[in-house]
């Protein structure tokens, strides 16, 4: 949503300022129903809000901070912090790009299964000339974790790697209600491509698809256990979304409603969630 936002800005010609934004977001995101990884087990939709706080400078260079309280859980609402930095170039109108690295910190939740990737790199590209925008995103998480147990120290090292495909078209209504207001309705249709190896909040991995494969070592009392569970890159979601961001003054409202249908897993059917962000720049 806040890219959304910058993009805007950039197609409204805006003039280019440092700010600070202040959001609160609301989501139904896909999520696993407990803490303990089951492959079988069906996806069902939790709700969060996410407020957050964010720095832009006029050069490009951005830095946020992002807390997320889940409902319907018993155990740590709070259970998600992000930090991030990046740089976006937004200043032509042929095409905008950036880059930003993640670090996210993960609370103990039941709703929330354990993961090494804590760690997040992602750039996007969009050609802007044409009609229909074209983009390519890259996304590539990874991390580890230990998890101590009563005579059990698990210790994981992981990444997953995925790129996104999207096209879309956005279209701009300026003075829509007095002179300082602006409209943008932008529907997008990507193809997410990649691993799926882990439970993660990467950009690329909303649907939580996640292949079967698992090769296991032989057990033996007192011995260190071996396991791999990586997946092939491969296509893993298409998805179809209607962004809209409204701007008046200071204040910007971006309700988004996502369709996607994932192409791996257990789980194939349509699934749908919703997402809104209110923020206020100063």
């Amino acid at each position: 949503m806040a890219d959304l936002e910058r993009q805007l800005d950039s197609l409204l010609n805006k003039q280019q300022k440092s700010e600070v934004v202040a959001a609160l977001s609301y989501g139904n995101n896909p999520a696993y129903g407990s803490k303990t990884v089951n492959l079988e087990q069906p996806i069902v939709m939790k709700a969060y809000l996410s407020p957050s706080l964010t720095w832009y400078h006029k050069s490009g260079i951005f830095a946020g901070a992002s807390g997320y309280y889940l409902f319907d859980t018993d155990k740590k609402h709070w259970f998600e912090w992000d930090f991030t930095a990046g740089y976006d170039y937004t200043k032509k109108r042929n095409f905008i790009t950036g880059i930003s690295y993640t670090r996210y910190f993960f609370a103990d939740s039941t709703d929330v299964p354990s993961t090494p990737i804590t760690n997040e790199l992602f750039s996007y590209f969009y050609y802007r000339k044409w009609w229909l925008h074209m983009g390519v995103s890259v996304d590539y998480g990874w991390g580890n974790y230990t998890n101590n147990r009563p005579r059990l120290r698990e210790h994981v090292t992981g990444s997953d790697f995925n790129v996104i495909a999207t096209v879309r078209h956005p279209f701009i209504f300026d003075g829509l209600l007095c002179s300082r207001d602006a409209l943008l309705l932008q529907p997008s249709l990507s193809l997410t491509m990649g691993t799926a190896n882990y439970y993660s909040q990467l950009a690329a991995f909303r649907y939580l698809t996640r292949s079967s494969k698992m090769k296991l070592d032989k057990m033996r009392p007192g011995k260190v256990v071996n396991y791999e569970d990586h997946t092939d890159f491969e296509p893993r979601a298409l998805d179809c979304t209607i962004n809209v961001s409204y701007l008046f003054d200071q204040f910007t409202f971006s309700p988004s409603f996502t369709i996607f249908k994932p192409l791996t897993g257990a789980d194939t059917e349509l699934m749908g969630y919703f997402t809104a962000r209110l923020s206020y720049s100063f």
